[in-house]
């Protein structure tokens, strides 16, 4: 039961993982930006939802009217800067890298390099639980799971879909056909930035809502969050979701079955292994590349 329990955990925070990559994944398969800088904005989203919280007593999930809006602009911006400046994907790695150094450093001056965690007064969230028979789920994991999948799901529906959608895919396969048709590539590219920047303060929020603050965690995201986009496949919405969700339950069973410190070795070989069956990823989408 205790290894059901540590898979099923593992799965429903890796709702979370995938909500990460979802905006990663998406901008490099449709834009070919590898925007680092986006971890940067989950980070600030979620001091901005501690410091909401903690100093205004606003309910953590409401402070999503504040940082949504304000990532949103800034992954916009951040798009638009981009395209201004002809960045391509290689150099994107390393601009957009530069870019979460600095915002790194400015949340170490601003809040400091001290562990933050909102109070439970101000996050009642994070000792509520749920129980399933005999299985105990935290309120926080299984709520990031199900914004997750919703978000994700709908973000998915929505490319393919909807008219601008199937802009954004026609632009990713050949700007210089889609304008043509009428697409501007650039606008596309700078709504998309807002989209991802949008999902960026959600799972900011829902972080803070489960863990302490520092500066260096948008560091330690890198390696599973990557792992993730990877595995599920370059700019494949529903695929990083099912890569998050087997990357977190398989995190679960080794850090219970071994020790928490095996579950990186473990999981990146398994990725190793299966991008050599698959090179492009379980769930390769080729019309983005």
């Amino acid at each position: 039961m205790s290894t059901v329990q540590s898979a099923l955990a593992g799965a429903l925070l890796g709702g979370l993982y995938a909500l990460m990559a979802a905006g990663v994944s998406v901008i490099w398969g449709v834009l070919r930006i590898i925007n680092l800088a986006h971890f940067g904005m989950i980070l600030v989203s979620a001091y901005f939802t501690f410091q909401l919280a903690s100093a205004w007593n606003m309910d953590p999930i409401l402070t999503l009217a504040v940082t949504a809006p304000g990532m949103a602009a800034l992954g916009g911006a951040l798009q638009w800067g981009y395209e201004r400046l002809g960045i391509t994907e290689l150099n994107s790695l390393l601009v957009s890298f530069g870019l979460l150094i600095i915002t790194v450093q400015v949340v170490s001056n601003v809040w400091s390099a001290d562990f933050q965690r909102m109070s439970s007064t101000v996050n009642p969230y994070a000792t509520a639980s749920v129980s399933v028979g005999r299985l105990v789920f935290p309120v926080t994991t299984l709520f990031a799971f199900l914004i997750a999948v919703t978000l994700i799901a709908g973000a998915h529906l929505a490319l393919q879909r909807t008219f601008v959608g199937r802009a954004m895919r026609a632009s990713a396969q050949d700007r210089t056909i889609a304008a043509a048709y009428g697409i501007n590539h650039r606008t596309m590219g700078i709504l998309l930035g807002a989209v991802s920047g949008a999902t960026a303060a959600v799972a900011g929020m829902l972080f803070a809502l489960a863990n302490a603050l520092t500066p260096a965690t948008a560091f330690e995201w890198f390696g599973t969050v990557f792992a993730v986009v990877i595995l599920g496949g370059i700019g494949h919405l529903i695929g990083t979701l099912v890569a998050g969700l087997v990357v977190g339950a398989l995190s679960g069973v080794v850090s219970l079955l071994l020790s928490p410190a095996a579950a990186p070795f473990v999981l990146f070989s398994v990725i190793v292994v299966t991008l050599l069956l698959r090179p492009h990823g379980l769930f390769a989408r080729k019309a983005f590349r």
